[in-house]
């Protein structure tokens, strides 16, 4: 049995999102053909992420310099127990399936603040004289993104930043299998908005057959 994490950013419903209506057809075939697979929905929306802000980066110093968890201040414990958390959950896991709308470009910020969660050294990846090494060598990973314009290719692909910048860090992490299905266009040939959609669920439902 493996364990799944579909991670979404997106604040809207499958009803009003792109790719949460793809996500939504993916992860429901894939449930099909994997009976036996445990599927965990992260909604980053409704997750609590710690920024990695002032009392995280003071706690890791101090744990750095040998001082005891219990000697942090309370914040410095919580945020760092709950990045601790994040981080325990996704290594634990076996496929990741991530689901977002492009925002500017790239993604929502929450999907940043997850991503800095799970990129933890000694955990998901370490460092050795040779330079960064990825620790999630037997994982696979899916990422569906939804755009008004096209950006996987043309001449607009080197505005794209949000499945590019997933793509490094699936690779910092050592993630060897990194698939995207884009659902793009809708806003650039709006007569075409529901074909796009239908055309990206037949390929999410193909994908999640043998994901």
């Amino acid at each position: 049995m493996a364990t799944v994490l579909y991670i979404t950013a997106n604040p809207n419903d499958h009803q009003a999102s792109y790719s949460m209506a793809v996500g939504k057809e993916f992860i429901e075939t894939y449930r099909e053909a994997n009976p036996g697979d445990e599927v965990i929905h992260i909604d980053l929306f409704k997750t609590n992420i710690p920024q990695i802000d002032g009392d995280v980066l003071s706690g890791w110093g101090k744990l750095g310099s040998g001082t005891e968890f219990s000697a942090l201040t309370a914040d410095e414990q919580a945020k760092i127990a709950r990045l601790g958390e994040i981080v325990d959950q996704y290594i634990s896991a076996d496929k990741y399936v991530y689901v977002s709308p492009m925002w500017n470009f790239s993604f929502p910020p929450v999907m940043k603040a997850y991503i800095d969660a799970i990129c933890a050294a000694g955990k998901t990846f370490k460092y050795t004289a040779e330079g960064p090494v990825g620790l999630l060598n037997n994982k696979k990973a899916l990422h569906i993104q939804a755009s008004g314009g096209v950006y996987s290719e043309g001449p607009a692909v080197g505005f794209e930043s949000g499945h590019s910048y997933l793509k490094k860090i699936m690779m910092f992490t050592g993630v060897p299998s990194f698939e995207g299905i884009f659902v793009e266009g809708m806003a650039a040939a709006p007569d075409k908005a529901a074909e796009i959609k239908a055309n990206a669920i037949v390929k999410a439902k193909e994908v999640a057959k043998q994901f």
